[in-house]
């Protein structure tokens, strides 16, 4: 069985589905970002994804747009779509205040690479998402549009929930941990971390030099490839025949620390991924992701001590609790468990690309997170997309379904380094199958049940 390449049916147009209003003259990108600012207007004060949202300038950036249009100027897929930035990441005129006070009138002389990238691709910048406090863990005053009463996650916290809401078509957020893929799990969206150094962190305050990622979050795994094409600093020389996709499941970890409330949806859409004609087969653990989590741990302690020590000191009210313990849990990692750690960095990477060359698998195949979004006390659990933080492989996730709470849940596919193109074909094949066997619909996140939308659909 092939999927079919339907359309999306959900609550809020996806990309594409913009795209095809604007160019048969259904709408206008003024159009477009008036509907997001409207649901901004009516819900962000319930939801609190945004940190800043510039009205006055993305209206100007659209209109500019509209009359590109007008003369014949198509800059592409994301021409005039309403884009939303992690406020870690800098928008020339905007402050970047990295989830703290100290930086909160600090505004940035230019875009950040991501951001230009996006800009001449012809997305709407729309201004500034919520982060947690310094992209680490301390829990943001955003909440989860499914149940206001449960985290949406982090760091990118801010910009998962405002794409669940409809409040922008996308958004960019960074993942030196689990904070694209975690966030979009919770949040019912899809999320991509793309492969170490595919696109720029140029602009992008570091949290861990060596495992800080840029990535998008969207309504669609469709969507993130668009998202994706724009914002890559090279092109992929793999060229790619869609096609069901070899997968393998690792069980162990996984399944050891996934939470029962899980396990029948990630089983159910593993299942329908097979009945559409993927090849799953199961793994004995492919590396000892346990000890994985201890070395992830040492390099992001190490390295944000060392950029945040001098400033934890001279600014000790600026750094919430959880942020300020890992500092001070970095200061004490010797240089020599750094180097270990490091080390233990490429050859986790060779062992997980080793089992996919030896069993000629296209991917890995995992839940996405070990459950649905928890009180908004934490994050949640980030033992699910540490380890691929951690080597640096391309990650997408996919929402698959429904607990009974009424949370979403995810699949994540991780590819081999550099294929992140491939990775993202086999999770597109992946989200027409979930939807083609009624699995996951993108039905309207239940803090939005009861309010009547008029400018849903393009």
């Amino acid at each position: 069985m092939n999927p079919s390449p339907g359309p999306m049916h959900g609550p809020f147009p996806s990309i594409t589905e913009l795209g095809r209003a604007l160019r048969e003259g259904r709408t206008t990108c003024l159009a477009m970002l008036e509907g997001c600012l409207g649901r901004i207007d009516r819900f962000d004060q319930r939801i609190q994804a945004w940190v800043i949202v510039d009205h006055e300038g993305a209206r100007a950036q659209a209109r500019r747009l509209d009359g590109e249009l007008t003369d014949g100027h198509d800059r592409g897929p994301l021409h005039g779509v309403p884009i939303g930035i992690k406020d870690i990441i800098d928008v020339a005129g905007l402050p970047t205040a990295c989830g703290s006070r100290r930086w909160a009138d600090c505004r940035a002389a230019s875009d950040a690479d991501v951001v230009a990238r996006l800009r001449r691709a012809g997305a709407v910048v729309m201004g500034k998402t919520v982060t947690t406090a310094y992209a680490w863990i301390d829990p943001p005053r955003t909440r989860n549009p499914w149940d206001l009463e449960h985290t949406p996650g982090g760091s990118s916290s801010g910009s998962a929930a405002a794409v669940a809401a409809g409040m922008c078509a996308g958004a960019i957020g960074s993942q030196t941990g689990w904070s694209i893929i975690r966030p979009a799990s919770f949040c019912g969206v899809a999320g991509f971390k793309p492969s170490r150094a595919a696109v720029s962190t140029e602009g992008v305050f570091p949290f861990a030099t060596s495992l800080d990622h840029v990535g998008p979050i969207a309504r669609s795994v469709a969507d993130l490839a668009i998202l994706f094409r724009a914002i890559r600093m090279r092109p992929e020389v793999t060229r790619f025949e869609p096609r069901p996709p070899r997968l393998g499941r690792p069980r162990g970890f996984f399944d050891r620390r996934l939470h029962p409330s899980a396990q029948a949806a990630t089983d159910h859409a593993v299942a329908a991924l097979t009945a559409a004609g993927a090849d799953v087969e199961d793994l004995d653990d492919p590396l000892d992701f346990d000890a994985v989590l201890v070395d992830h741990r040492r390099v992001m302690a190490h390295e944000a001590a060392a950029l945040h020590s001098n400033w934890l000191d001279a600014f000790p009210e600026d750094y919430p609790p959880r942020i300020r313990d890992l500092i001070l849990e970095g200061r004490s990692i010797t240089a020599a468990d750094y180097e270990h750690a490091r080390a233990a960095m490429a050859q986790a990477a060779a062992s997980l690309h080793a089992v996919l060359e030896r069993r000629g698998l296209d991917g890995y195949v995992t839940p996405a997170a070990t459950g649905p979004a928890p009180d908004p006390s934490t994050t949640g659990d980030p033992a699910f997309q540490s380890p691929f933080s951690f080597t640096g492989l391309p990650c997408a996730s996919l929402p698959v379904g429904l607990v009974a709470q009424g949370l979403p849940v995810s699949l994540q596919l991780v590819g081999a380094l550099d294929r992140d193109v491939e990775i993202l074909e086999h999770a597109q094949w992946c989200e027409r199958a979930i939807h083609d066997a009624g699995l996951w619909q993108d039905p309207r996140p239940a803090s939005m049940l009861h309010e009547r939308i008029d400018e849903d659909r393009p």
